[in-house]
């Protein structure tokens, strides 16, 4: 793995097919607190086509690389959501998902949101604790014939007077 810090961009629509690489990737071959049928359940394949498009087009997606390579992406859309956070496994542990998260923050704080929130994954939660975020529910949700643990978690954008 590279150690100079990966250059960050936002996507474009030429993105879609490497973003959907990454998320299987992280998903399916990154260390993982699910097992490889829920895995399988929640990533069957790469994402391709007209929806995947459509949903990434509707958010601002901020992506690190690796010379060419996108090696992580995080998303951000109206009202603060974070759909979207995979970093590749050989990227994990390298500060990418901070430098990612803190594009996204700044982003967010440009359009005046008052928060940023993310259901995220089991993996997830540690590294969105460590930028801010809390638990705000504790969820389990059913992909195909799997369920998930996952948390609603928020990080507050401005302080109350």
């Amino acid at each position: 793995m590279n150690t100079m810090p990966h250059p960050l961009t936002w996507a474009t629509p030429t993105d879609t097919a490497e973003l959907a690489d990454v998320m299987f990737d992280a998903v399916r071959n990154g260390p993982s607190k699910y097992t490889d049928a829920q895995r399988a359940a929640w990533v069957p394949e790469r994402r391709r086509g007209v929806e995947w498009e459509a949903r990434l087009a509707a958010k601002d997606i901020a992506i690190g690389r690796d010379g060419d390579r996108i090696i992580g992406f995080m998303s951000i859309e109206g009202g603060g959501y974070i759909d979207f956070a995979f970093i590749r496994p050989e990227a994990q542990g390298s500060g990418l998902f901070r430098r990612l998260f803190e594009l996204v923050e700044a982003r967010a704080r440009a359009a005046n949101e008052a928060r940023l929130w993310v259901h995220a994954s089991l993996m997830a939660q540690p590294a969105f604790a460590a930028v801010g975020f809390s638990v705000v529910e504790h969820q389990i949700v059913q992909i195909g014939d799997q369920q998930f643990q996952r948390a609603m978690m928020e990080k507050p954008l401005v302080t109350a007077v």
